[in-house]
C-alpha cells in the first residue's frame, strides 16, 4: 500500500493530493521538504497517510478522531 501526501486547507478540510510514494521514508522526506518551503502566511497543513488507495486516504483524513482517555500514568 502506498503513502499519500496531502495538503489540507481549513476550514472545511479541503484535500489536495500532492504525491504518493511506495514507502514511508520517501513520503516523510517529501512532506518535510514541502513544509520547509511554506511561508508563514500559508494556511494549510501537509500530512502523510498510509492507505490502500486515494479514496481510503481521503476518508481517513476527514474522519473525526476522538481523543484517547487519559490514564493515571499520563498525569
Amino acid at each position: 500500500m502506498p503513502y499519500f501526501v496531502y495538503k489540507i486547507t481549513p476550514p472545511f478540510k479541503q484535500l489536495e493530493r500532492i504525491d504518493s510514494f511506495p514507502n514511508f521514508k520517501e513520503a516523510s522526506a517529501f512532506a518535510k521538504t514541502v513544509r520547509t518551503g511554506m511561508a508563514k502566511t500559508d494556511n494549510y497543513a501537509v500530512k502523510v497517510i498510509f492507505a490502500e488507495n486515494e479514496l481510503e486516504a481521503e476518508d481517513l483524513l476527514t474522519q473525526v478522531r476522538e481523543p484517547e482517555p487519559m490514564t493515571g500514568e499520563d498525569y
